[in-house]
């Protein structure tokens, strides 16, 4: 029977062996099989050697560099292998024991470790004691990888098509924690690698050596004050996970040894929130044989979210049985509902904030045009009445008012009183100075008068116009006919 691992197996409580300790970290390793020396070649040029003994080929448990940022681009992604699996933090409590069945099973293991130096010394010490086979140890290929930045991830999870992440204490190595955090990091990663599936094991036991006392809730207070940011609840690693394309599986359970009764018992897979609260906990062996019988079949498991627990009186089930009975969590589909009812909301409120701008529109138009209706009515009806064009009858109308009163005889009156009026006022009246100085010493003349040819219609009665009392001679003399040829107007012209 091939051994298994116990609860305090290969955790490293000392450094790394100093042979494999390098203070710079870009070298390139070349190994040869087991009888040959093996060389290794620094920046510096200074060759020295590495004594595995009698140890089968382990090129697949070294890698050739730890600078994991070249060699795999986003744009153009790896063909995934469906019989590769990333175990993020494998050197952890539960990820050691998960990449250990998953080499077992088949599966090809990309090791996601945070110190490459104790994970070429966790291989060394695997193979020797015959934890791992030599097939196994070629299929375990240990890369660079910390929960810091989801890029990075992504790029060590390569052409894995699985990825799983475990939850707990101990989980990044021997004794640090993977928060809810560093999970979302392994998330996004396997967002941006492609992976098909990611399972996730959540341990909700209590924290590791809590004596709960008030030094201890002294130092979380400082730990959570002073940390960069809070780790996210449950719910809202749930949340996060929901918002991505991928297949997931969230396993909710309780660890603990693999020494203690419960590893003993049979596990029970129960639906979100029916588990008790005083249930059998579960060892972390089990917790990682039921992940690897996952992976085996994701199908039963996809998108599920259950809880995990041990029972001394449970039969044994396949991972089928355990899953079939597990309904679908409903967040995603709440989610995508959520999606399409915003999206309906903002079209609805654009096609509202449209059709509103368009009633505003035209009742300004409106308003335009009753206004100028308005402007319209209320001009004056003798300029709408001057626009008109006036009929024959009116102008024959008119016409015959005008003869009604017209006389001949007032009118040529009318014309001789004003003719005598202007001759008054214009007595001895020259009209340049020079014509005034040239007049001063003219002798006196009489003036002579010509009398006007009498009109037919003048009155019998006329009166002599008064003479002036200088007169200057006639130069031309200019007649022309007025008011239709009724009267002749004679102008006379005078030399100054």
């Amino acid at each position: 029977m091939a051994p298994t691992l116990t609860s305090n197996s290969f955790l490293l409580s000392t450094t790394p062996h100093p042979r494999l300790s390098f203070k710079n970290p870009r070298f390139i390793v070349s190994a040869k099989k087991s009888g040959q020396n093996q060389e290794t070649t620094t920046n510096s040029g200074n060759p020295f050697n590495f004594d595995f003994g009698k140890l089968p080929d382990v090129t697949s448990l070294i890698p050739a560099s730890t600078n994991t940022s070249s060699g795999l681009s986003f744009g153009r992604q790896r063909a995934k292998d469906p019989g590769t699996v990333f175990v993020a933090g494998a050197t952890g409590q539960a990820g050691i024991r998960i990449a250990q069945l998953l080499l077992r099973e088949g599966y090809s293991v990309r090791a996601g470790v945070s110190d490459l130096g104790a994970a070429q010394e966790l291989a060394r010490l695997a193979v020797s004691y015959k934890v791992i086979s030599n097939d196994e140890s070629k299929r375990l290929n240990a890369v660079a990888s910390s929960f810091q930045d989801a890029e990075s991830i992504a790029k060590a999870i390569g052409n894995a098509s699985k990825v799983v992440v475990t939850i707990s204490k101990g989980e990044d190595g021997p004794a640090t924690e993977v928060t809810t955090t560093d999970a979302v990091q392994v998330i996004e990663a396997a967002q941006l690698a492609g992976v098909g599936h990611v399972a996730i094991v959540y341990d909700e036991s209590s924290p590791v050596g809590s004596t709960y006392n008030v030094l201890d809730g002294i130092t979380s207070f400082f730990n959570n004050l002073f940390s960069k940011s809070q780790p996210l609840t449950i719910a809202e690693f749930l949340q996060k996970i929901v918002e991505t394309d991928l297949s997931y599986t969230l396993i909710k359970t309780r660890l603990t040894d693999d020494f203690s009764p419960e590893s003993s018992y049979k596990i029970v897979v129960s639906a979100e929130g029916s588990a008790d609260a005083d249930a059998y906990k579960v060892g972390k062996s089990q917790i990682a044989k039921l992940v690897v019988d996952v992976f085996s079949n994701t199908a039963v498991a996809e998108n599920k979210v259950v809880e995990v627990f041990a029972d001394p009186s449970a039969p044994p089930k396949t991972v089928d049985e355990l899953f079939s009975v597990i309904p679908e969590d409903g967040r995603r589909k709440a989610y995508a509902e959520a999606l399409e009812k915003s999206k309906a909301e903002e079209e609805a409120r654009g096609v509202a904030e449209a059709s509103k701008r368009q009633e505003q529109e035209a009742k300004k138009l409106e308003k335009k045009e009753a206004k100028a209706a308005a402007t319209i009515a209320k001009e004056p009806e003798e300029k709408a009445s001057s626009l008109s064009v006036p009929s024959v009858e009116s102008l024959l109308d008119k016409a015959k008012d005008f003869s009604t009163g017209f006389s001949f005889e007032k009118l040529s009156s009318q014309l001789k009183s004003a003719v005598e009026k202007a001759n008054e006022e214009s007595d001895a009246q020259v009209a340049t100075v020079r014509g005034q100085a040239k007049a001063k010493n003219l002798p006196a003349q009489k003036a002579v008068v010509k009398t006007p040819p009498r009109k037919p219609f003048a009155s019998k009665t006329k009166k002599e116009a008064p003479k002036p009392a200088k007169q200057t001679e006639v130069a031309s003399t200019e007649k022309r006919k007025i008011f239709g040829g009724l009267f002749q107007q004679e102008t006379i012209y005078v030399d100054d």
